[in-house]
Parts: C-alpha cells; sequence; structure tokens
C-alpha cells in the first residue's frame, strides 16, 4: 500500500555499524567470471556481455532470485583487489538505481529478507572505499528495507518467509547501535517463529531439505552474531538449530546430498558442509531411524533414505511432493537410485509432473499419484492428502524398513505396502511390494519405477528377469525381479551445475491383484 510504503520510507535513516558473520564458502573463480559478465547462479549460465546483470530480461525465476538475493557478495568477501571490491559494491550501487523503490517481486518478503541479510553480512565490503554520497545510499535503502520488512513482517503468510524475515530483524538490529535495544525481542520473536515450524524431529514442516537448509544459514548466522553479548538468546536459539542440524544429517545419502523430496534438488556439498559445521553440539547420527515421516537405514557404507507418505500441512505443502514409499539409495560416495528432483525454471509448466509420484522411485496406479495436487482455486499448487498417513516401521536389528500408503484405497481398492532391506554389509537390497486388499472391487496396473544415478546403463539380456546397472564409475548392480514386467525408459535427474541430468529407469508393471507381491533386488557385484 503506498501509504505503508511512505511509512517505512520515512523511518529508514538508519546506521549500521558492524556486520555478521559468514561461513559460507567462497570462490575466487566465481568473482573472475562476474567481472567478464558470466553470472552462474541456480544452474544457469548468463553471459551479460558487460552490462549489468539488473538491466537485462532473464526468464528464469530461480536465477532472478539468486541475483536480487545477493548471496553472491560472499565470494568477493576474500578479494584483496580495490577493483573487484569496487565491481561489487557497484553492482550494488546499480541494484540501488534500478530497484531501490518499492516492487513487488524484488521486493518480496522473503528475498527481501535474504538481501538484507547478505548486505549486512558484508557490509565493510560494501561501504570501505565508498564516497559519501555512496555510502548514504547503501545505508538509506537497506534501512528502508528494514523498515519494510518490520511493517510487513505480520502480513507474510509464506512460513519460511516468516521465520527469514524473523531472523533478518534480529540481524539488523544486531548490526544498528540504535536498535541494539530490539535484540531480545527480536530474537525470541525468532525463536518462536522457528518453534512452531520445526517439528519435534528438528525438521521443518515443509519436509523440505532445500528449505531446511536455507533456514539454517540465516539460523546459524543469527546464532555465531549472538554469541558474544547476548550468550543466553544464542543458546535459546541453539537448541532448536542443533535440532534442525540433526534432522538435515538424517535426510543425508553418503553422496553428500540431502534425499530428493519435497522440492529439494542437488545442493552444492561445500555450502552443506559449511552449514553443518556451525553446530558445536552436533553429533552426526549415522545409524538408522524414523524421522518425520522418512525412515532412514543404515547398513555398512549402504543408506536408504524413504518417505513415508506424510503430506504436510496445508500451509507447507506449497512445494511438497507425492512421494508415498518412494526412496533414494546410495553405497559409499556413489547414489544407485534416486528421484528426478524439481522441475527447472525454465519449465514452470513442468512443475506438476515433477511432483508426482512418477518422478519419485515409488509405486503408482494407473499413472496416478497418492495425493492429490490441487489445481485450481485459492489452494492452486497446494498437495492434499487423499488418505491418513501410515506410519513407517524400522527393524534396526533386521535393517528393514516397511511401508504403507491408503493413498489408492478409495479409487482402486488396495492399500500398497513396501518392505526394503538391506543385507550383505549393504550390498545388497531387497524390495518387496504388496497389494492389500481394501474394498470390494480391485482394479488397476501399478507400476514401480527406478530413476538410476546419472550416467548409469542398463543392460537388460536374454534372461528375463535379471539385467545389470552400470555407473559411470565402472562399478556394476545386478538387478533381478520377478511378478512384473520390466521395461528401460529415459529419465532426468536435476542438478544445481547443468539442470537436468538424463538418465534411465527401469519400470516394472503388473495388474493389482490382492495378495500380489512384486519382489526385486539390487546387489553389487565384487571384483
Amino acid at each position: 500500500m503506498p501509504l505503508l510504503r511512505w511509512t517505512w520510507q520515512g523511518l529508514s535513516e538508519d546506521a549500521f555499524a558492524g556486520s555478521l558473520p559468514e561461513f559460507r564458502p567462497a570462490d575466487t573463480e566465481t568473482v573472475i567470471d562476474m567481472m567478464q559478465g558470466r553470472y552462474l547462479l541456480a544452474s544457469k549460465l548468463v553471459d551479460t556481455e558487460g552490462t549489468s546483470p539488473f538491466s537485462i530480461d532473464v526468464d528464469h525465476e530461480d536465477w532472478l532470485q539468486a541475483l536480487h538475493g545477493f548471496a553472491w557478495l560472499r565470494h568477493f568477501r576474500e578479494v584483496r583487489d580495490e577493483g573487484s571490491k569496487r565491481f561489487a559494491r557497484t553492482l550494488v550501487l546499480d541494484w540501488i538505481g534500478r530497484e531501490g523503490q518499492f516492487d513487488p517481486d524484488s521486493w518480496a518478503p522473503g528475498l527481501t529478507a535474504q538481501r538484507v541479510l547478505n548486505w549486512l553480512r558484508h557490509y565493510p565490503l560494501l561501504t570501505e572505499g565508498a564516497t559519501p554520497e555512496q555510502a548514504s545510499s547503501i545505508a538509506r535503502v537497506l534501512g528502508t528495507q528494514v523498515q519494510s520488512l518490520k511493517v510487513r513482517a505480520r502480513f507474510v503468510t509464506t512460513p519460511h518467509e516468516r521465520a527469514l524475515v524473523a531472523a533478518a530483524l534480529v540481524g539488523a538490529a544486531l548490526c544498528d547501535d540504535e536498535g541494539r535495544g530490539n535484540v531480545e525481542k527480536y530474537a525470541t520473536r525468532l525463536r518462536q517463529v522457528l518453534e512452531k515450524q520445526v517439528d519435534a524431529d528438528g525438521l521443518h514442516r515443509s519436509r523440505s531439505a532445500r528449505i531446511q537448509l536455507n533456514l539454517l544459514v540465516e539460523a546459524a548466522t543469527i546464532r555465531l552474531a549472538l554469541i558474544r553479548d547476548h550468550a543466553d538468546l544464542a543458546h535459546e536459539l541453539g537448541a532448536i538449530v542443533d535440532a534442525m542440524h540433526g534432522a538435515l544429517d538424517t535426510l543425508t545419502l553418503g553422496s553428500g546430498e540431502p534425499a530428493y523430496f519435497n522440492g529439494t534438488g542437488q545442493i552444492a556439498h561445500d555450502l552443506l558442509v559449511a552449514v553443518q559445521a556451525q553446530s558445536p553440539e552436533r553429533r552426526r547420527d549415522g545409524g538408522s531411524r524414523l524421522l518425520s515421516g522418512y525412515g532412514r537405514l543404515v547398513c555398512g557404507p549402504a543408506t536408504l533414505i524413504a518417505d513415508a507418505g506424510l503430506v504436510p500441512d496445508l500451509a507447507f505443502s506449497g512445494d511438497a511432493t507425492s512421494s508415498a514409499m518412494a526412496f533414494e539409495f546410495s553405497h559409499g560416495t556413489e547414489l544407485i537410485v534416486g528421484n528426478c528432483g524439481p522441475a527447472p525454471a525454465e519449465l514452470p509448466d513442468s512443475k506438476p509432473l515433477f511432483r508426482g509420484g512418477t518422478a519419485h522411485t515409488g509405486p503408482t496406479i494407473n499413472a496416478r499419484s497418492a495425493d492429490e495436487l490441487t489445481e485450481r482455486g485459492p489452494l492452486n499448487g497446494y498437495l492434499r492428502s487423499l488418505a491418513p498417513a501410515i506410519e513407517a516401521s524400522l527393524d534396526a536389528e533386521e535393517q528393514s524398513l516397511v511401508l504403507h500408503t491408503a493413498g489408492y484405497e478409495a479409487e482402486f481398492g488396495v492399500t500398497l505396502e513396501r518392505r526394503m532391506t538391506l543385507l550383505n554389509e549393504g550390498r545388497t537390497l531387497v524390495g518387496q511390494d504388496k497389494a492389500l486388499a481394501a474394498g470390494e472391487e480391485v482394479s488397476g496396473v501399478v507400476t514401480l519405477r527406478f530413476h538410476l544415478a546419472p550416467g548409469a546403463e542398463i543392460w537388460h539380456g536374454t534372461s528375463e528377469n535379471i539385467a545389470r546397472v552400470y555407473l559411470s564409475s565402472g562399478t556394476t548392480w545386478t538387478f533381478l525381479w520377478e511378478g512384473a514386467e520390466m521395461r528401460e525408459e529415459e529419465s532426468v535427474r536435476q542438478s544445481a551445475h547443468f539442470g537436468l541430468h538424463r538418465t534411465r529407469q527401469i519400470v516394472l508393471e503388473a495388474p493389482v491383484e490382492p495378495g500380489h507381491e512384486i519382489a526385486w533386488i539390487f546387489t553389487l557385484e565384487e571384483g
């Protein structure tokens, strides 16, 4: 509203002193590329040919979000060359010249909060060496953004954006000499927001490792900033942050990637390591466990993470996926089987497809998903459960995980059960999928999909029930099955650096019959 914008612009003459800590890794090659006009952000490379990245039209929402969020400033923090520092400051001043007035897209609450936090992390970089007019302009626009967040905080509806705004207000109070009296108020508010959004296991209620990591970056930063002068507040916030670290560990495979569920795609490994290193009390739980509707099996060097199919509450389900009984499986540092990940930004019309069951290593019936993606009305794009989630069961001694879904009961008359067991020090994964009658009429065709790691090739010889999977590393896995027809199809897997990797998938298919079981095995070939 114009009146509110006038109000916060009238209160924006803040003078910031100090900065927030920065622990994320820096890459000097990124600085070189940006100074030459090449901007690799959110898996898309854009060559501006020397013009400002803020002056060109790019049809890639994720790239624009990354550009306007300014997390890339961290790559300039260790440069000694004055020209490089001046280049970073020039980009900020250019943004101010073009976007310094309110715009509903570039000033969206979550994006504004991340930009505020990133400017505060690198405030000395932006102001040291600047002219008085430049420094004043940066301080003024930064203050305007902070004031806008104060006014708009109560109106933010997306949960994780609400948490980002709360973190930004703590950061601004810590870096504003006149606002330090508000640190306790805003830190308490951040803790309260996280307590509502993070469950008892330490996982964000979106059940997304991507959102979990994004919030951890900011919450861990605020905890570090609080430690020196507000140790009690840092301790209170730290209990939640440490629990979030543990949950993110649980959802991370041996390959170093968090499992691709609920909008999570590839995350840079160095960023993940840097974030997880910020928990002084962290003790990595490498064992098998159940967590927030996920099941994790660990046996030797093998790790399996599966989704029991818990659909988040409506407010948190905007990026949720229908991935009941899907799993990802790694051996050592190598991914064997996974999911496709989220749709790339350049294919917005494909988002529903990538959120459905066919994009995951789990069962579907008649190509339907176990949950419904709302396509119209005020809830457009939110995932809705078709049946209550059934709690998973885990036998740690047997290294066995059992999952069920009732999402197909109303339409097809069956519930599905999947049992997965790791054997032979993790060199063998045994799976059993069974249809259990739950109604008078049973119908449909059940399909099991196994999306393979990028670079994998499939050889299916004359034997009807055996195939070999050759991974790009040279490792070979034998795949055996019974109770279904097998075919091979194309697949994709999301990459933060290359977009979509083309890969392959094994597809098993059989008519739905009460009690019918499809058995399958992945086993590592030795030698």
